[in-house]
């Protein structure tokens, strides 16, 4: 039998040594589950002590669902109800790239951490250095799906995503990139290309040979199958944003 109070420790031991730094945090709320008298909290030694460069060597797979979690729940959060489409969008996710099983585990784990305040600048700068640059914008992506999951983004909703995405290192043209495929308005195609209404031509096929690189999805197949649906998918609205103001301007 677990020793009251110890429950949550053992879990974050054993979630770090399959996970790594987020695996740990994951094994704290499960392994709170056991022990009635645990309160959430982050162990900012413990935190310290996982490097750059193991976070680096630990980039795919478990950590990024792990990561995905915590900032799920702060985005879920945001606007203070968690809606059963934000949830049936997560699930879905989830059961797609990790299977059922792990799915129910991590929903678990998912309802303690909405209830317990969270650090969104701690853990946003520790998958700064754990995640490559195209694997945060596809993160920054699935957060935006998250908050759209009733086909709407609340004000405290893209708050939240900005500060996410500023403390992920996320700069300013990308994200506005992303938000324009959630938050539509006159100009949404060309913030998706990065561009300015007053773009030449030759600089609009420039954008987009830039953006079409960028958003490849064989730069984050190693991530899973749903996580290069997803980046299909905003490669897709690239497309769409390109043949859009080609139509406008009569381009050939």
């Amino acid at each position: 039998m677990i020793m009251s109070g110890w429950g949550k420790w053992i879990g974050a031991v054993i979630g770090f040594s399959v996970f790594g730094f987020f695996g740990a945090i994951i094994g704290f709320v499960v392994g709170a589950m056991f022990d009635s008298r645990a309160k959430f909290q982050w162990d900012e030694q413990y935190a310290s002590s996982y490097t750059g460069q193991q976070a680096y060597q630990r980039s795919a797979g478990g950590d990024f669902a792990a990561s995905l979690l915590v900032l799920t729940a702060a985005v879920m959060k945001a606007d203070g109800k968690v809606l059963k489409s934000e949830l049936a969008y997560v699930k879905q996710f989830y059961t797609r790239q990790f299977g059922a099983a792990k799915t129910r585990e991590q929903m678990r784990a998912l309802k303690d951490l909405i209830d317990q305040p969270i650090d969104v600048r701690q853990i946003s700068h520790q998958i700064r250095y754990q995640m490559q640059y195209h694997s945060r914008l596809q993160l920054l992506h699935y957060l935006f799906g998250i908050a759209h999951a009733d086909q709407h983004v609340s004000d405290t909703e893209l708050s939240t995503i900005h500060r996410i995405a500023g403390f992920l290192g996320i700069n300013n043209p990308d994200f506005e990139s992303i938000k324009a495929m959630f938050v539509k308005d006159t100009g949404s195609d060309y913030k998706i290309l990065e561009v300015t209404p007053d773009a030449t031509n030759e600089e609009l096929k420039k954008a987009y040979r830039k953006m079409a690189m960028k958003y490849h999805p064989d730069k984050v197949a190693n991530l899973g199958a749903d996580v290069k649906k997803q980046a299909e998918e905003k490669f897709r609205q690239v497309q769409n944003a390109y043949e859009n103001i080609k139509k406008e301007r009569g381009m050939s």
